[in-house]
């Protein structure tokens, strides 16, 4: 559902558009910023649902703090987009209802670990 989007970027100078895949839709979108940013100012306006109401949410903070933004990038479920820089060819897709488990696996201690993270090894 295009909207008119609320979020332009400050600077003159044009930034190079990518093409993304959203939802299974061709996406052009600014380059040089995180995926929600790009996804914003390409005027998306749902990036997932609720697990208890589905009702639709979007960034907020854009910066890690209140998990808004939550997409499955790249086939990686639970990935923060403020915090993943967009890159040419991501598959972006909506994150609908309570948090999959693909993104958690356990470590060889037996404690959980997100795999959108780094290893703590």
């Amino acid at each position: 559902m295009p909207t008119e989007p609320l979020f332009r970027p400050i600077s003159a100078a044009a930034e190079p558009f990518i093409d993304v895949e959203f939802d299974g839709r061709r996406l052009a979108v600014r380059g040089q910023c995180s995926v929600a940013a790009a996804l914003l100012a390409a005027g998306v306006s749902r990036f997932r649902s609720t697990p208890v109401s589905g009702a639709p949410r979007a960034p907020y903070c854009m910066m890690g703090v209140c998990f808004e933004c939550l997409l499955e990038i790249d086939g990686v479920a639970n990935a923060q987009a403020c915090l993943v820089q967009v890159a040419p060819g991501m598959k972006i897709g909506s994150q609908e209802g309570a948090r999959s488990w693909k993104a958690v696996r356990t470590n060889r201690d037996g404690c959980d670990e997100n795999t959108t993270e780094g290893s703590h090894d």
